[in-house]
């Protein structure tokens, strides 16, 4: 009887197999094989070529930690693909984390402080009440149910279009318009008090 030539499925399924009795030298053979792939994917959510690799490299990590509980209902790169996936969403919603203090850098002050219509309108009421516009944004944006709240930060934050936060929620665009509009209505209602 001829043997018959591995497919990639099969080959995937014998290197897991290896690297889950022990192997580590087969886990890298599937990285060799695959990390072009997922740099590719991760590069849509991950703008900067740098920080993609880093993401990239974590899904892997993550996936190697995993693998001991990778069953084989699905292949191993429709596993590796959600989990790389997954590892760019939560990159880029710590990144908004880290970014959404509000605060504005010199120039920007600077910039207000040259408009003439702005001049005086640092009184103490006027602190007061920006710090408190400030507060209730930061938690009309933390109340908000997670998915549309990830929207929200990917386009107001990252400036991602309709179809990229689609493709990073893999979710249909109707649904993303969907989610926003929602958003924006529930800042809106807790915002609008303040601006009155």
């Amino acid at each position: 009887m001829i043997n018959q030539p591995r497919n990639s499925e099969q080959l995937d399924e014998e290197l897991v197999s290896r690297v889950q009795h022990g192997d580590k030298a087969a886990f890298d053979l599937l990285v060799i094989k695959y990390q072009h792939k997922i740099i590719q994917l991760v590069n849509r959510y991950v703008k900067d070529p740098s920080e993609a690799q880093d993401v990239a490299q974590e899904a892997f990590i993550k996936a190697y930690r995993a693998l001991g509980a990778f069953r084989g209902e699905a292949t191993f790169y429709t596993w590796l693909y959600r989990i790389a996936i997954n590892t760019a969403k939560n990159y880029l919603i710590l990144r908004t984390r880290r970014h959404s203090n509000y605060q504005l850098d010199i120039q920007e002050v600077e910039a207000i402080g040259n408009e003439p219509q702005l001049q005086g309108m640092d009184t103490p009421e006027q602190l007061i009440l920006n710090e408190e516009i400030m507060t209730t944004l930061n938690k009309a944006i933390e109340d908000l149910p997670e998915e549309m709240q990830l929207a929200f930060k990917l386009r107001e934050f990252e400036g991602l279009s309709y179809e990229e936060i689609a493709l990073a929620m893999d979710c249909p665009i109707g649904t993303i318009r969907s989610r926003l509009f929602r958003a924006r209505e529930a800042i809106d209602k807790q915002l609008s008090p303040l601006l009155e």
